[in-house]
This record gives structure tokens, sequence and C-alpha cells, in this order.
């Protein structure tokens, strides 16, 4: 008899309603592509713990901002710790997916990130601007994100938001990542039209740019999205480093570039599922 198949459970919230993205269509095709070579049953994140035992693993994808879910995603965390399930990506990141506490890190490490504080005693380490960006430490697909002027911000300043400057960048820019390897770069060409995404072709000094981040959230398996943006001075600065359940724009590609992706993540999760 042939070898039975992985039994991959595929959490998912179709019906989210992003911003400039269609997370159910991006999935939709995921899964059906990735159906060729794994038993696969999707459902959404608050059923993920109800669910989860009768799987090898589970692949978190476009599952919405956890803030719409706290109770329901710190269930599934301790039940995966609790039955040693396979999470793909796994729940060691770094990233976003333990909050926006790495920013401040990075900050105080001097890398190349947009500076973030989150005390008023702190803010002079700030470069001085008119306006400031205080958003959640918990936030996510910028829900609760304000612009305030400087005249504000030090009342605001109070340990559960980060406050960055404001920047007038030329573009943003993502790097995606399967494992370590990078597979594609797309940017906003037009500020404030943050999913009108095109394709980049990313230079030597941008790709050890966003590998240096890859490396340093030491994920082995996943999917990765480093966030960047243009600063006047021409530098990048990352914004976000999203490896909880970043969506990849793949419509953005073209058929070529789909292919190479589903290819990618195909053989990442032959080889998570190995080692699992």
């Amino acid at each position: 008899m042939p070898p039975a198949r992985p039994r991959v459970l595929y959490v998912t919230d179709l019906a989210y309603p992003a911003r400039g993205r269609r997370y159910g269509d991006e999935d939709v095709f995921l899964t059906s592509r990735l159906c060729e070579h794994i038993d696969l049953a999707l459902c959404h994140p608050r059923d993920a713990v109800a669910l989860m035992d009768g799987f090898d693993a589970v692949v978190v994808r476009n599952s919405g901002p956890v803030l719409e879910y706290p109770d329901a995603y710190e269930a599934f965390r301790e039940r995966a710790a609790a039955t040693g399930t396979p999470v793909y990506n796994p729940l060691t990141g770094r990233g976003d997916m333990a909050g926006k506490q790495y920013l401040l890190d990075l900050t105080a490490a001097g890398r190349p990130v947009i500076p973030t504080v989150d005390r008023p005693e702190d803010l002079h380490r700030l470069p001085t601007t008119e306006r400031y960006v205080v958003k959640p430490r918990l936030g996510a697909d910028s829900i609760g994100l304000r612009v305030v002027p400087a005249d504000e911000v030090r009342g605001l300043a109070d340990g559960d938001v980060l406050v960055q400057p404001h920047i007038d960048f030329a573009y943003e820019v993502s790097f995606y990542f399967v494992d370590h390897d990078f597979q594609y770069a797309l940017y906003a060409p037009h500020a404030g039209r943050r999913w009108q995404l095109e394709p980049y072709e990313p230079g030597p000094d941008d790709l050890d740019f966003a590998r240096d981040f890859v490396d340093w959230n030491t994920l082995d398996h996943g999917i990765q999205r480093v966030d960047a943006c243009r600063a006047p001075g021409g530098e990048l600065l990352l914004v976000e480093l999203e490896d909880l359940n970043p969506y990849l724009s793949l419509d953005a590609l073209d058929d070529t570039g789909r292919e190479a992706f589903v290819s990618a993540l195909t053989m990442s999760l032959r080889r998570f599922l190995h080692a699992a």
C-alpha cells in the first residue's frame, strides 16, 4: 500500500474583511494546490483547538489579526505546546508573532528599523519631527494606529503603545521568504496605496537587509514577510517582521511567480512534516 499522506489542518478566515486584500481568494488558491500533496481540511481560527488533535500538523495562514480572537489564539498555542502538535509557522517566532516588542529591541540594538520607543522619557531618542505615529503594542492591520502632532505625543506614550517618527518615505517594499529562501519582492510605488503592489527587483543590498531580519528571527521553517520603507536618505528601514500569518499578495505575481511560490511552499511543508 502507498504510504499515508499527511493530514494537515489549514487555519484561515476566508471571510475576514481585509482592506485591499482578498484573504479568501489567496487561501482557496493555495489549498487547491496543496491538496495535491497532502490531505487538507480548512477551519476558522476559533475552531482550531477543537479540531487539531485529528491532524498531523496545523498550518496557520490568512487567519486575520489574532487580536480579534485572543482567547482562542492563546488556547491554540497552549494546546499545541501540550500535545506537541507541529505548527507551521512554528510558534517560536520573534517578530509579530510575539507582539511588537521586537521593534523596541531592534531600535535599542541600533538595527535599521523605524526608531521606536514606548515611554515618554525615551522620546528624546527619536528624531525630531512634527508628527508621530502611535500604535498599540498588540496592534495589527493598522488597527488603532494614529498620526498625532508633536505636542500631543508625550501624553500618549504610556507604555501600552509604541511611538515612532512619521517618516515621509518614498515607498514601502515587502520581501517574501519561505524558510530562509527569498522568493519575491513587491512594492507600493504610490504613497497611501499600501496594497496596490507591483513586482520589485531587489538589489544585493536590499536582499542583505531583508535576510538579516529573517536570520535574526531564527525560524527554520515557515513563511516570513519583511516589510520595509525607503527612507528619505535612501536607506531601508524595517516596518514590520510578519511571521505569524503574512498575506502573500500572490495576485500581484504572474503565473510563473505563483507556481514558483507554490513549489517552494510544498517543498518546505514536506521538509517540515518530515522533521516533525
